[in-house]
């Protein structure tokens, strides 16, 4: 889905274009008559389906939001896109001299009418994002002038209309997300002028018409998750004109056509999740354009084209689960824009090229599962940027280099199943934000294990089973906050366990294979242990920190193209603090103020009540720190004005934000100009050094995590239901927004949900996600991006980010405020969260109403009812297969009803 978001961008700026040309067209003037033309069908219109606004100030609907008109008064432009909007379109087909007509991200249902057939002068209609079922009429055939038609995302079946090969000037043609099946006309690759054409997330079989794209303008298309099979047509790439071609999980055999070479601008290469066969064409190279190229899953062989390497823009290159053989080329070190090389599960052999590894934008090195049979370099980590090193599953030889420690960025290290040896080094202690994996597993690994390891307080996983691993294991790896899987099974380790929550809960075969090992969870006693370790850290406090640190985000699966170091930022923060004098803190110097080298305030309310040298100093004092999340941490910061802000500081190191600045300053400037009631949308920024800070208003009642968790627990501050529900509608809304505007969020949890003074919430980090979005493709992404408990379970295998992973996060909110528990506690057994807990209540004998907070549920029959209707939407959200899960615009809808009732 993310790629979708991506490429549709290429739709959203054609029809910005074409609008601004028809808007330069159509021009209201002054009412030269009592009588308007459109007046009777207008106000029909509004009576039908209620536009808020409509009618209100002004009685002539030229003026009406949406609406524009011609010099006579008709009619030409109806934009009713993303109102919330239901009820009967038919009328809008009298309005005759129709030009543009877009009722997208709405609730209308039924059939699309067949009267806008008879809307002759239509020449953009889009429908998408509604409940419109039934087929696509074969009326709409009728429209000789229509150049886009998007009917994606509703509930339309049957095939695509013969009808429709008389639009000749067709340019957009969308009709992906429904359930259409069928087969593709073969006269859609005879439109002449179509430029578009999406049609993914469908049951359309077949094959890829032979013609198709040979007589027309084609650019994009994207049929990925279908039912085709069959070739892919050489035609496709004819003209040289394509620039997108998404095809991934299908049925297509055959090879890569060699005529793929013959598009320049081709960006994007999606062939993913198919049966294809052959070697990688060499034509490839002459694509300079070529940013994305994924063909994982298929059954391809040969060496990697060395053409890889005049791809000079390429991004990401996934070949992952092939038949490759032979070596990586060194020639790809030349491609410095790579940020992602996976090739795993081939059979390619040979060492590891140091000139990849001298790129310093490599983010991921997968190799893992094929046959190399090196060392691991000393350099490895030569590259500033890597987060992903997974070399498991080979043959590397040779001791883990102490310059490992290096890797000050790694997520994620997977080492297992090889030959190394030697000792464990106690640099891998450097690694303060490995978070995902430490996997050094079925390895020669001998002697202790490093104390340092407990400095590893973000690491969710820690697996050195199967080595020659010896003496006690260390007491310093309580330090590891975050554990919550270990396995140091099958090793020489001796000694008593340490009483450490993550390894109590663990299963005896996490220690199992360790003769002279003994204590909890092994069956073997260590005689009496209860001596200083226990009074040190008892069981319950130890565990009470581990669930701080997960309730609160600071220990996730995270995923960033950008991944921020919060210790070096603050580190940076404080010598650059001394180096300046702490910024005016220490002296008033002229040589005080921070080196400011952009700033802006979007909004003029605030400009005068601003200064940036005050927000900058606000972030050196740590009493201003009010949270740190997944990507940023927050300040408040006082103004002189005595105006009060909210500060986010982006966890951010190296050249990334003076190399990227005016990227980011132009997506911060519009994302400052979205206004929605339930989005925290910024204010300002300011940049010093290579440190970006987003400016917000100050939210007086904090977050939906302190009222639930914290302030629930004082009875004068408990939200009671119909305060929560209102919540919990208002951030349905803003996600649905987020939605409908091509916006996945990254990380949504209680704590991203801010409280204005009137409890309306505001969802938060709302830039990062477009700022930080690591997601690029319909089968990739950097990492797994969210907080511990909210993040669904696909993610942990798709790697990817999408609007469905969204919605079930979402789920987990509303189950926390239904229940009034946090995502993980202690009560829920090992290995079960929330959802897990809340799904498995009919087998503890539990009704759903025990599932309810009792302070709420009781208080009355109609609070108990809608909390039960409720809990239904959150198990609905929640549910294990993404495609179950309702849209966030359904969400709303079923919330609203239950409120209504």
């Amino acid at each position: 889905m993310c790629s979708i978001l991506r490429e549709s961008s290429i739709v959203k700026i054609s029809r910005i274009c074409f609008s601004l040309i028809l808007v330069g067209l159509v021009t209201s003037a002054e009412i030269v008559s009592s009588e308007l033309p459109d007046q009777t069908t207008m106000f029909a219109i509004n009576e039908e389906i209620g536009v808020p606004g409509w009618g209100v100030n002004n009685s002539d609907y030229c003026y009406w939001k949406g609406i524009q008109c011609s010099s006579n008064q008709t009619v030409e432009v109806l934009d009713l896109s993303s109102c919330w909007l239901r009820g009967n379109v038919t009328l809008i087909s009298d309005l005759k001299a129709l030009k543009w007509l877009d009722l997208s991200n709405n609730y209308f249902s039924g059939p699309i009418p067949i009267d806008f057939g008879n809307l002759a002068e239509l020449e953009f209609i889009d429908l998408s994002s509604n409940k419109f079922g039934g087929s696509i009429p074969k009326e709409l055939g009728k429209l000789e002038n229509i150049r886009a038609l998007n009917l994606s995302y509703n509930f339309l079946v049957g095939g695509i209309p013969e009808e429709l090969a008389e639009l000749k000037k067709l340019q957009d043609f969308q009709i992906s997300g429904n359930k259409l099946n069928g087969s593709i006309p073969k006269w859609v690759g005879n439109l002449t002028n179509l430029k578009v054409f999406a049609a993914y997330e469908n049951s359309i079989g077949g094959k890829i018409p032979e013609n198709f794209g040979s007589a027309s303008e084609l650019e994009m298309l994207n049929l990925h998750s279908n039912l085709l099979d069959g070739l892919i047509p050489e035609s496709l790439f004819a003209n040289g004109k394509l620039e997108v071609l998404v095809l991934t999980q299908n049925r297509l055999t055959g090879t890569i056509p060699e005529f793929v070479g013959n598009c320049d601008n081709l960006s994007s290469i999606r062939v993913g999740n198919n049966n294809l066969i052959g070697g990688i064409p060499k034509t490839v190279g002459n694509i300079t354009s070529l940013t994305y190229f994924e063909a994982n899953n298929n059954n391809l062989s040969g060496e990697i084209a060395v053409e890889f390497a005049s791809c000079s823009n390429l991004t990401l290159l996934n070949l992952a689960s092939n038949g490759f053989t032979g070596v990586i080329p060194s020639e790809l070190g030349q491609l410095t824009n790579l940020q992602e090389l996976i090739v795993s599960d081939n059979s390619l052999f040979g060492d590891i090229p140091e000139s990849i590894l001298r790129n310093r934008n490599l983010n991921k090195l997968d190799l893992s599962n094929n046959r190399f049979n090196s060392t691991i370099p000393v350099d490895v980590c030569s590259t500033s940027r890597l987060q992903f090193l997974l070399l498991s599953q080979n043959f590397m030889r040779g001791e883990i280099p102490h310059e490992i420690g290096n890797c000050v960025k790694l997520l994620d290290l997977q080492l297992a199943s090889n030959y190394l040896t030697g000792t464990i080094p106690p640099e891998i202690g450097r690694l303060k934000n490995l978070q995902i994996t430490l996997n050094l597993s079925f390895n020669h690994l001998h002697g202790p294990l490093p104390n340092e390891l407990g400095k590893l307080d973000k690491l969710v996983s820690l697996d050195v089973s199967n080595n020659r691993l010896s003496g006690p294991i260390p007491t310093a790896l309580k330090g590891m906050l975050s554990l919550i899987e270990v396995n140091f099974s099958n090793n020489l380790f001796t000694g008593p366990i340490p009483a450490f929550v993550p390894f109590q809960k663990s299963l005896n075969s996490s220690f199992s294979g360790n003769k002279a090992l003994c204590g909890q969870p092994l069956s073997s006693s260590c005689g009496n242990t209860n001596g200083d370790d226990q009074d040190i850290y008892p069981h319950k406090v130890s565990y009470r920190i581990v669930l701080a640190v997960i309730g609160s985000g600071l220990a996730v699966f995270v995923s960033v193209t950008v991944v921020v170091l919060l210790f070096m930022m603050r580190e940076k923060q404080e010598n650059s603090a001394k180096d300046i004098g702490s910024l005016g803190i220490v002296d008033d110097s002229a040589n005080s103020k921070p080196l400011i080298t952009a700033g802006n305030v979007f909004v003029d309310n605030y400009r005068q009540a601003i200064d940036f040298d005050a927000v900058v100093k606000a972030t050196f004092k740590d009493g201003n720190k009010l949270s740190s999340g997944t990507f940023s941490t927050v300040y408040k910061a006082t103004m002189p004005s005595g105006l009060v802000l909210l500060v986010r500081s982006l966890k951010s190191v190296d050249q990334t934000i003076i190399h990227h600045q005016n990227k980011m300053i132009r997506e911060l400037e519009r994302l400052g100009r979205i206004c929605h009631d339930h989005l925290m949308r910024p204010l300002g920024f300011v940049i010093y050094e290579d440190v970006a800070l987003l400016l917000h208003e100050y939210m007086c009642n904090g977050s939906l995590f302190q009222l639930l968790h914290e302030n629930s627990k004082k009875p004068e501050y408990e939200p009671d239901w119909p305060t929560r529900l209102s919540i919990a509608i208002g951030v349905a809304e803003g996600l649905a927004f987020l939605h409908s505007v091509a916006v996945i969020h990254l990380d949504i949890s209680s704590g991203n949900i801010l409280l204005d003074a009137n409890m309306s919430p505001r969802v938060a980090e709302i830039e990062i996600s477009k700022l930080l979005d690591p997601s690029r493709g319909t089968a990739s992404i950097s990492a797994v991006a969210g907080s511990f408990g909210y993040i669904p379970p696909e993610y942990a295998y798709t790697m990817q980010v999408t609007a469905p992973g969204n919605v079930y996060s979402y789920g987990v909110i509303l189950l926390e405020i239904l229940t009034t528990h946090l995502p993980v506690e202690e009560e829920f057994g090992e290995g079960t969260d929330l959802v897990k807990w809340v799904q498995s209540a009919p087998t503890r004998g539990e009704t759903p109403e025990q599932i309810l907070d009792a302070r709420l549920s009781t208080v009355s029959f109609a609070w108990r009812k809608e909390m039960l209707a409720t809990l239904k939407v959150a198990l609905q959200c929640t549910d294990n297969t993404p495609a179950k899960r309702p849209k966030m615009k359904k969400v709303i809808e079923m919330l609203q009803e239950i409120k209504e009732k």
